[in-house]
């Protein structure tokens, strides 16, 4: 079940207030919403991330780093530590957020992929299935 607040703001269509009270929930730090448009991922909305990293994270080609990745696959991307990942899944700019531990789910209705929603903590952090199940019914809440 959707906690109120995300609910709440997810109703109103409003996407910064739906992903600000994402990433209060998870007890985030940062977090992005990045939208499909014209065959790539364009962000939509962000949240406590810095301003050069913005600049390279405002446009993601499906397939490149997280959010990429979660749309090609169309499944969650979980990173415990961004900083010391060796998998190759984590970009520059990812990196340079200072974050480590992150989750990135597709935002899907219908198997048809809208976006991508992600968070991320300060810390390294290993996401439970329950938190990974509960960020996937927001994307797809988010995406209707």
């Amino acid at each position: 079940m959707i906690p109120s607040p995300i609910e709440t703001a997810a109703a109103s269509g409003d996407l910064n207030a739906a992903l600000a009270a994402t990433v209060t929930h998870f007890g985030c730090q940062a977090g992005t919403i990045h939208l499909l448009r014209d065959g790539v991922l364009k962000l939509a909305a962000h949240r406590n991330i810095p301003p050069p990293v913005v600049q390279i994270i405002e446009t993601v080609p499906i397939g490149k780093g997280i959010a990429g990745l979660a749309a090609e696959r169309r499944e969650p991307i979980t990173i415990c530590n961004l900083q010391t990942d060796t998998s190759g899944q984590a970009r520059p700019g990812a990196k340079a957020t200072g974050m480590e531990g992150s989750l990135a789910v597709p935002m899907l209705v219908g198997g048809e992929l809208r976006g991508v929603l992600g968070v991320a903590k300060a810390e390294a952090y290993d996401w439970s299935e329950a938190e990974t199940t509960l960020l996937t019914q927001i994307a797809t809440r988010l995406a209707e």
